[in-house]
């Protein structure tokens, strides 16, 4: 049943919501192009651990489209794709969330699972974000092992996905040991910096090559292009994930 789309607002930042208090996304009116919330910079810790610039991205479910602004206004030649099964959210993403009108954004309204068992064998991303929620916070089939697998299957050669989790959810773990498999152990994750959220990336054929030491010089470029800081995230994934010489071991 759809949900309904509300927006907040609070001490100058714009807030959705899906039927209830809990954040579906989020804008700081003064930076509309910024990325607010911590879990949806920390998803694009991909950008640092691919070699090639970004062609195709998925994005999987829209929200306040704070990843899709940051992702079109940054990367000029990607095409971006996206997901909604709520045909409401794209109306209001645009009235209130500035979200940008171009033949480089494609916007799909249906359910992810199904068009990802239709369409994950012809696809070719080289990345794909997922955070999709109901009102009450839960994914449904988009934590299933034949979605992530289909996942998988839908990112070209050295692709990357990027999903947010909730850590305090009982099926976490096993979300977790499903992506583990769908991606044949390739895979990572770490605490985010907000309460609860946990980042989970799969990464399609070889592993990241690049030492911790890469990855920081990485990031100071990237934020100076951006304005992305994604160096407390290094930080945080350096904690959780072996890194024996220096360099990453998925």
């Amino acid at each position: 049943m759809p949900y309904s789309v509300e927006v907040s607002e609070t001490e100058s930042v714009r807030y959705l919501h899906f039927g209830s208090e809990w954040i579906q996304g989020a804008m700081r009116i003064a930076r509309p192009w910024a990325l607010e919330i911590a879990y949806t910079r920390e998803m694009l810790l991909p950008l640092l651990l691919r070699a090639e610039p970004l062609r195709h991205c998925l994005l999987i479910g829209l929200g306040a489209a704070s990843q899709l602004k940051f992702l079109y206004r940054h990367f000029p030649d990607a095409r971006l794709r996206v997901i909604e099964i709520n045909p409401d959210v794209p109306s209001v993403a645009r009235q209130c969330f500035k979200l940008p009108d171009s033949p480089r954004i494609d916007i799909i309204i249906g359910d992810a699972a199904t068009w990802m068992a239709a369409n994950a064998p012809q696809a070719d991303f080289d990345l794909i974000l997922q955070d999709g929620f109901d009102a009450s916070g839960k994914s449904g089939t988009l934590s299933s092992a034949a979605f992530y697998a289909r996942c998988h299957a839908a990112l070209e050669a050295g692709g990357a996905f990027a999903c947010n989790l909730l850590g305090d959810r009982r099926d976490f773990q096993t979300s977790l040991r499903r992506i583990r498999r769908a991606f044949s152990g390739h895979s990572l994750y770490f605490p985010s910096g907000d309460n609860g959220n946990v980042v989970a990336l799969g990464f399609a054929g070889a592993s990241p090559d690049f030492t911790l030491s890469q990855l920081r010089k990485r990031a100071l470029f990237l934020k100076t292009r951006t304005g992305l800081d994604l160096r407390p995230a290094l930080s945080r994934l350096q904690l959780s994930v072996a890194a024996p010489g220096g360099k990453l071991r998925l």
